[in-house]
């Protein structure tokens, strides 16, 4: 969709070509891609490569500093350098999000509000100041740092949005991605019919990174987390790689390039401001019917994997041997079990010597194991199979911690040992 103001002349900053592209089909198929490798490369970076959650952050944030300093010198448009910042601010809003949720604590429903806020005090000065929140004004350095802020808000915020999604209702990944891509479809609908594009245009925005993390997480996730196991660095590589054809495209076409000022631009939908409050109460209604679907899934009750088989077996963390009915060996085949164990006596060897890079190389040794031998030992006995992989992630969780606690390893990975004793 594209979108249009009424106002906007600059009122303050020297008149630059436009910074941004048009509104394209090529506009939001990018940004869909930019917001899955912003999953998908925070993950591949801070978990498979055991870099940790706050170096990460600090890595990128360092990035983004660059990028965009490098973008705000520019003085038009450059389709290489836009997207560029758009992919870095996209994987440092997910960072920011996860430290939040993982590193603090602070609940998804709290991260959620206070970026919500947040992003509304943006709007509202941006505004106060500019009387436009036009992507198409943005021919200014004060409206260009606005846009920028707005932007690296609403991927933390749709990222927030989309894990709180998740947890209240259980979904997969995959089942989730339906949802912010039947609110965009409502939204487009509603902006063809004359709701206020800028609105929309915002709206729409902020649901592409629920949409892109959700799909990034279903494809490079396992299937034991409701992923199709692609991995997350060959989901990044391919997405980077789509980025970069689309953005050379683009560059030698020219075709999303928009040189005159926002008052000039012709609006592809004609509106009233009547028709603008009507379709405001359409959008109140969908978000009324969103929420009630929420607040539905929620009150179900999640489906276990493997309550078929064993109704009464354990679906959360077995932290030790007695509470599980019987050994894993017992369950799957013995050499399997016995190159797991050595791996993860490995693992235990190298914290209680201090040498915690050498852990995280090794545990990430156990989860690439683990992960291949899934088509194998999963259909051997599914609630086994998944109290395993439920205790192999904690002792993932605990050695790639971004300030890795030794006892809570050594016990996470002696409570590992007994159960594939």
């Amino acid at each position: 969709m594209t979108e249009t103001t009424r106002t906007g002349t600059p009122k303050t900053g020297r008149t630059l070509l436009s910074k941004v592209p048009e509104v394209t089909l090529w506009f939001w198929l990018i940004k869909v891609l930019c917001t899955t490798v912003g999953e998908s490369f925070a993950d591949w970076i801070n978990m498979t490569l055991g870099v940790g959650l706050i170096a990460t952050a600090l890595i990128f944030t360092v990035v983004l500093a660059i990028v965009l300093a490098w973008q705000v010198r520019l003085s038009r448009y450059v389709p290489f350098v836009y997207w560029l910042t758009v992919v870095v601010l996209s994987v440092t809003g997910t960072l920011y999000t996860d430290i939040l949720t993982d590193q603090l604590g602070v609940p998804l429903a709290l991260s959620t509000s206070v970026f919500a806020v947040a992003l509304g005090v943006v709007f509202a000065v941006w505004y106060s100041r500019e009387r436009t929140l036009s992507i198409h004004s943005i021919v200014t350095r004060p409206r260009e740092l606005f846009y920028w802020l707005a932007v690296l808000i609403t991927f933390a915020l749709g990222t927030a949005v989309g894990d709180w999604t998740l947890q209240i209702t259980g979904w997969s990944p995959g089942f989730a991605v339906l949802l912010p891509a039947s609110l965009i479809v409502a939204i487009a609908l509603g902006w063809r019919l004359g709701a206020n594009a800028v609105l929309s245009f915002w709206l729409a925005y902020i649901l592409t990174r629920p949409l892109g993390a959700n799909l990034g997480d279903w494809l490079g996730l396992p299937w034991s987390q409701g992923g199709l196991g692609i991995g997350t660095a060959v989901t990044s590589a391919a997405f980077l790689a789509a980025i970069l054809a689309m953005v050379g495209y683009l560059t030698f076409s020219r075709i999303d390039v928009v040189e005159t000022y926002d008052r000039s631009h012709a609006p592809i939908v004609t509106t009233t401001p009547g028709r603008e409050r009507v379709l405001l109460g359409y959008y109140l209604i969908v978000a009324a019917a969103t929420a009630a679907v929420l607040t539905w899934a929620g009150s179900q009750p999640h489906e276990t994997t493997g309550s078929d088989e064993e109704p009464d077996a354990p679906t959360v963390s077995a932290p030790a041997l007695p509470g599980n009915p019987e050994p894993a060996t017992a369950r799957f085949p013995a050499p399997e079990i016995a190159r797991l164990r050595s791996i993860v006596d490995s693992t235990l060897a190298k914290v209680r010597a201090g040498d915690q890079s050498g852990a995280k190389t090794t545990i990430t040794e156990l989860e690439t194991a683990w992960d291949a031998d899934e088509s194998t030992l999963r259909p051997m006995n599914e609630s086994a199979w998944s109290r395993l992989d439920t205790q192999i992630d904690q002792a993932l969780h605990a050695v790639r911690a971004a300030k890795p606690d030794p006892a809570s390893e050594i016990a996470s990975l002696n409570a590992l040992t007994n159960s594939l004793r």
